[in-house]
């Protein structure tokens, strides 16, 4: 497979998506579910509460009409919860700014290695008007590989962060959006 065939869509209303996010989710994370923290119906609570945030989008890609995988994010400014969890003093030029937060990225086992993600990544960064875009990362995650996936797209660790008592201790990481400097 390659991500040259994937058609990119772009969404602002989680509800014509709900179910894809929903069904990619527990495919992905399938060896996990047992964990409630990875559970479907804490997802479900996750993605209700962060569609319902200023500047949610999605992007899902397909292949036909099959779902590949797909990225979300909102926009939080200064102040936002998020750089509160952040466990290192980051500077004002991080914090002041709007910032895309990219909350979930996730791609079917069949398309991982293709290009698919960085292409569904970058289509979600596209046409946003924050100039910088965070996200946050297992630092186990396929024993350090996706943290050196994100760093290769040019994402900086800032710190760890534990968005929640049962989730597991995450490096937060970020990036300009268009390749300026943050």
């Amino acid at each position: 497979m390659t991500s040259a065939g994937i058609e990119l869509r772009h969404y602002r209303d989680v509800e014509p998506v709900w179910d894809t996010l929903i069904d990619v989710y527990a495919e992905v994370r399938a060896d996990r579910l047992h964990d409630p923290h990875y559970s479907v119906e804490r997802y479900g609570e996750r993605l209700a509460r962060h569609a319902s945030e200023p500047g949610w989008e999605t992007v899902v890609g397909y292949d036909g009409e099959e779902a590949v995988g797909y990225a979300y994010g909102n926009t939080i400014e200064h102040g936002d919860r998020y750089w509160k969890r952040v466990t290192s003093s980051l500077p004002e030029s991080v914090t002041t700014v709007p910032t895309l937060a990219i909350k979930e990225i996730m791609v079917r086992v069949p398309w991982r290695k293709t290009g698919a993600s960085r292409r569904i990544h970058d289509a979600l960064l596209a046409e946003r008007s924050e100039p910088q875009v965070t996200l946050m990362v297992n630092p186990l995650a396929g024993e350090g590989k996706v943290h050196q996936i994100y760093v290769s797209w040019g994402y900086k660790d800032i710190g760890e962060s534990q968005p929640s008592p049962d989730s597991p201790v995450l490096t937060a990481m970020v990036r300009a959006v268009r390749g300026r400097e943050t």
